[in-house]
């Protein structure tokens, strides 16, 4: 396969990954919308390093999928301790975390 076509649908991955933070006010969606943005991200380093013949670009994915991986933990901890303050996860009610 040529390689605009790897390029092509990593931008549309990050272009549906940056709508769904833009647009979307549920937490997981935002979660699940920056786990898109991280793995087109990957496809292109995987997609450079299959093509260059080079192996950084595969141990970069290797460390982007572990700090993925951290930031989901914390982050659904988060909305978890949240949700049972403010019983919603809401992005625009989150912002006001006044008791």
């Amino acid at each position: 396969m040529p390689l605009a076509y790897y390029i092509g649908l990593s931008a549309v991955m990050f272009i549906l990954g940056i709508m769904g933070v833009l647009l979307r006010r549920n937490a997981l969606v935002v979660f699940m919308s920056l786990e898109l943005i991280f793995n087109s991200a990957n496809l292109l380093f995987i997609t450079f390093a299959s093509y260059y013949q080079l192996l950084a670009g595969q141990i970069m994915v290797f460390f982007v999928m572990t700090v993925a991986a951290a930031e989901v933990a914390v982050g659904l901890a988060l909305m978890v301790e949240i949700f049972r303050t403010k019983n919603t996860i809401n992005i625009d009610q989150m912002s006001q975390m006044k008791g």
